[in-house]
C-alpha cells in the first residue's frame, strides 16, 4: 500500500475497531487486547495486502476472526457483563430514578444481543452499530452478502422478540 503509511490507518480506525470490540466482548480490557492484536496482525500483512482493498473491511474482518477465538477460548468462563459498569455511556440522567432505568434498560438489550448466536451478534454488531455494507460483513463472516443480511434479520427479529412487553423510552438517547 505505497502511499499510505501504516500508521494513519492505526491513527484512523483504532477508536472503531476497539468500539467493535468491546461491543461484542462487553470487556474493556479484552477489547482493548484484542483490538491490539488487530492492529499487530494487520501490520504484519499490510506489505501483501491489495491497493484496492477496502481496509475498514479489512480490520474488521481480523477483528471478528480474533472475536470468533476469544468466544471459543472463553465459552465456559464468560461471564455476561462483567464489564457493563465500565462502559461509559453519553446520558446523563437527571434522577436516580432515571439512572436506574437506564442502565436496567441497558443490561435488558445487552443481555437480548449477548444472547444471540454468534454470526448474528457480529452481523448485527457490524451492521446496526458500525454501519458495514452487507459485502464487508459476508467477507468478515465467510459468507455471502445474502446470508449477512439474513443473520442481521434474524438478529433483529430475535431481539424484538426479547425485548418484546419492555419499555424502552430511556434506550432512545444511547446509539
Amino acid at each position: 500500500m505505497g502511499l499510505q503509511p501504516f500508521e494513519t490507518v492505526v491513527t484512523a480506525h483504532h477508536t472503531e475497531i476497539y468500539r467493535y470490540l468491546l461491543r461484542v466482548t462487553w470487556r474493556s480490557g479484552d477489547a482493548d487486547d484484542l483490538s491490539q492484536e488487530t492492529f499487530l496482525r494487520a501490520y504484519r500483512a499490510w506489505d501483501g495486502l491489495d491497493e484496492a482493498a477496502n481496509v475498514r473491511a479489512w480490520l474488521f474482518t481480523i477483528a471478528t476472526n480474533l472475536a470468533r477465538n476469544y468466544f471459543r477460548s472463553e465459552s465456559r468462563r464468560r461471564r455476561a457483563y462483567a464489564g457493563v459498569s465500565e462502559v461509559r455511556t453519553d446520558v446523563d440522567p437527571a434522577s436516580p430514578e432515571d439512572a436506574r432505568r437506564f442502565h436496567e434498560t441497558r443490561a435488558l438489550v445487552e443481555r437480548v444481543v449477548d444472547d444471540l448466536p454468534l454470526k448474528q451478534h457480529l452481523a448485527f454488531v457490524l451492521r446496526k452499530l458500525h454501519d458495514l455494507e452487507y459485502d464487508a460483513i459476508g467477507k468478515s463472516l465467510n459468507c455471502s452478502p445474502e446470508s449477512a443480511r439474513a443473520h442481521v434479520f434474524q438478529a433483529l427479529k430475535k431481539i424484538r422478540l426479547g425485548l418484546n412487553g419492555h419499555e424502552l423510552s430511556m434506550m432512545e438517547n444511547v446509539r
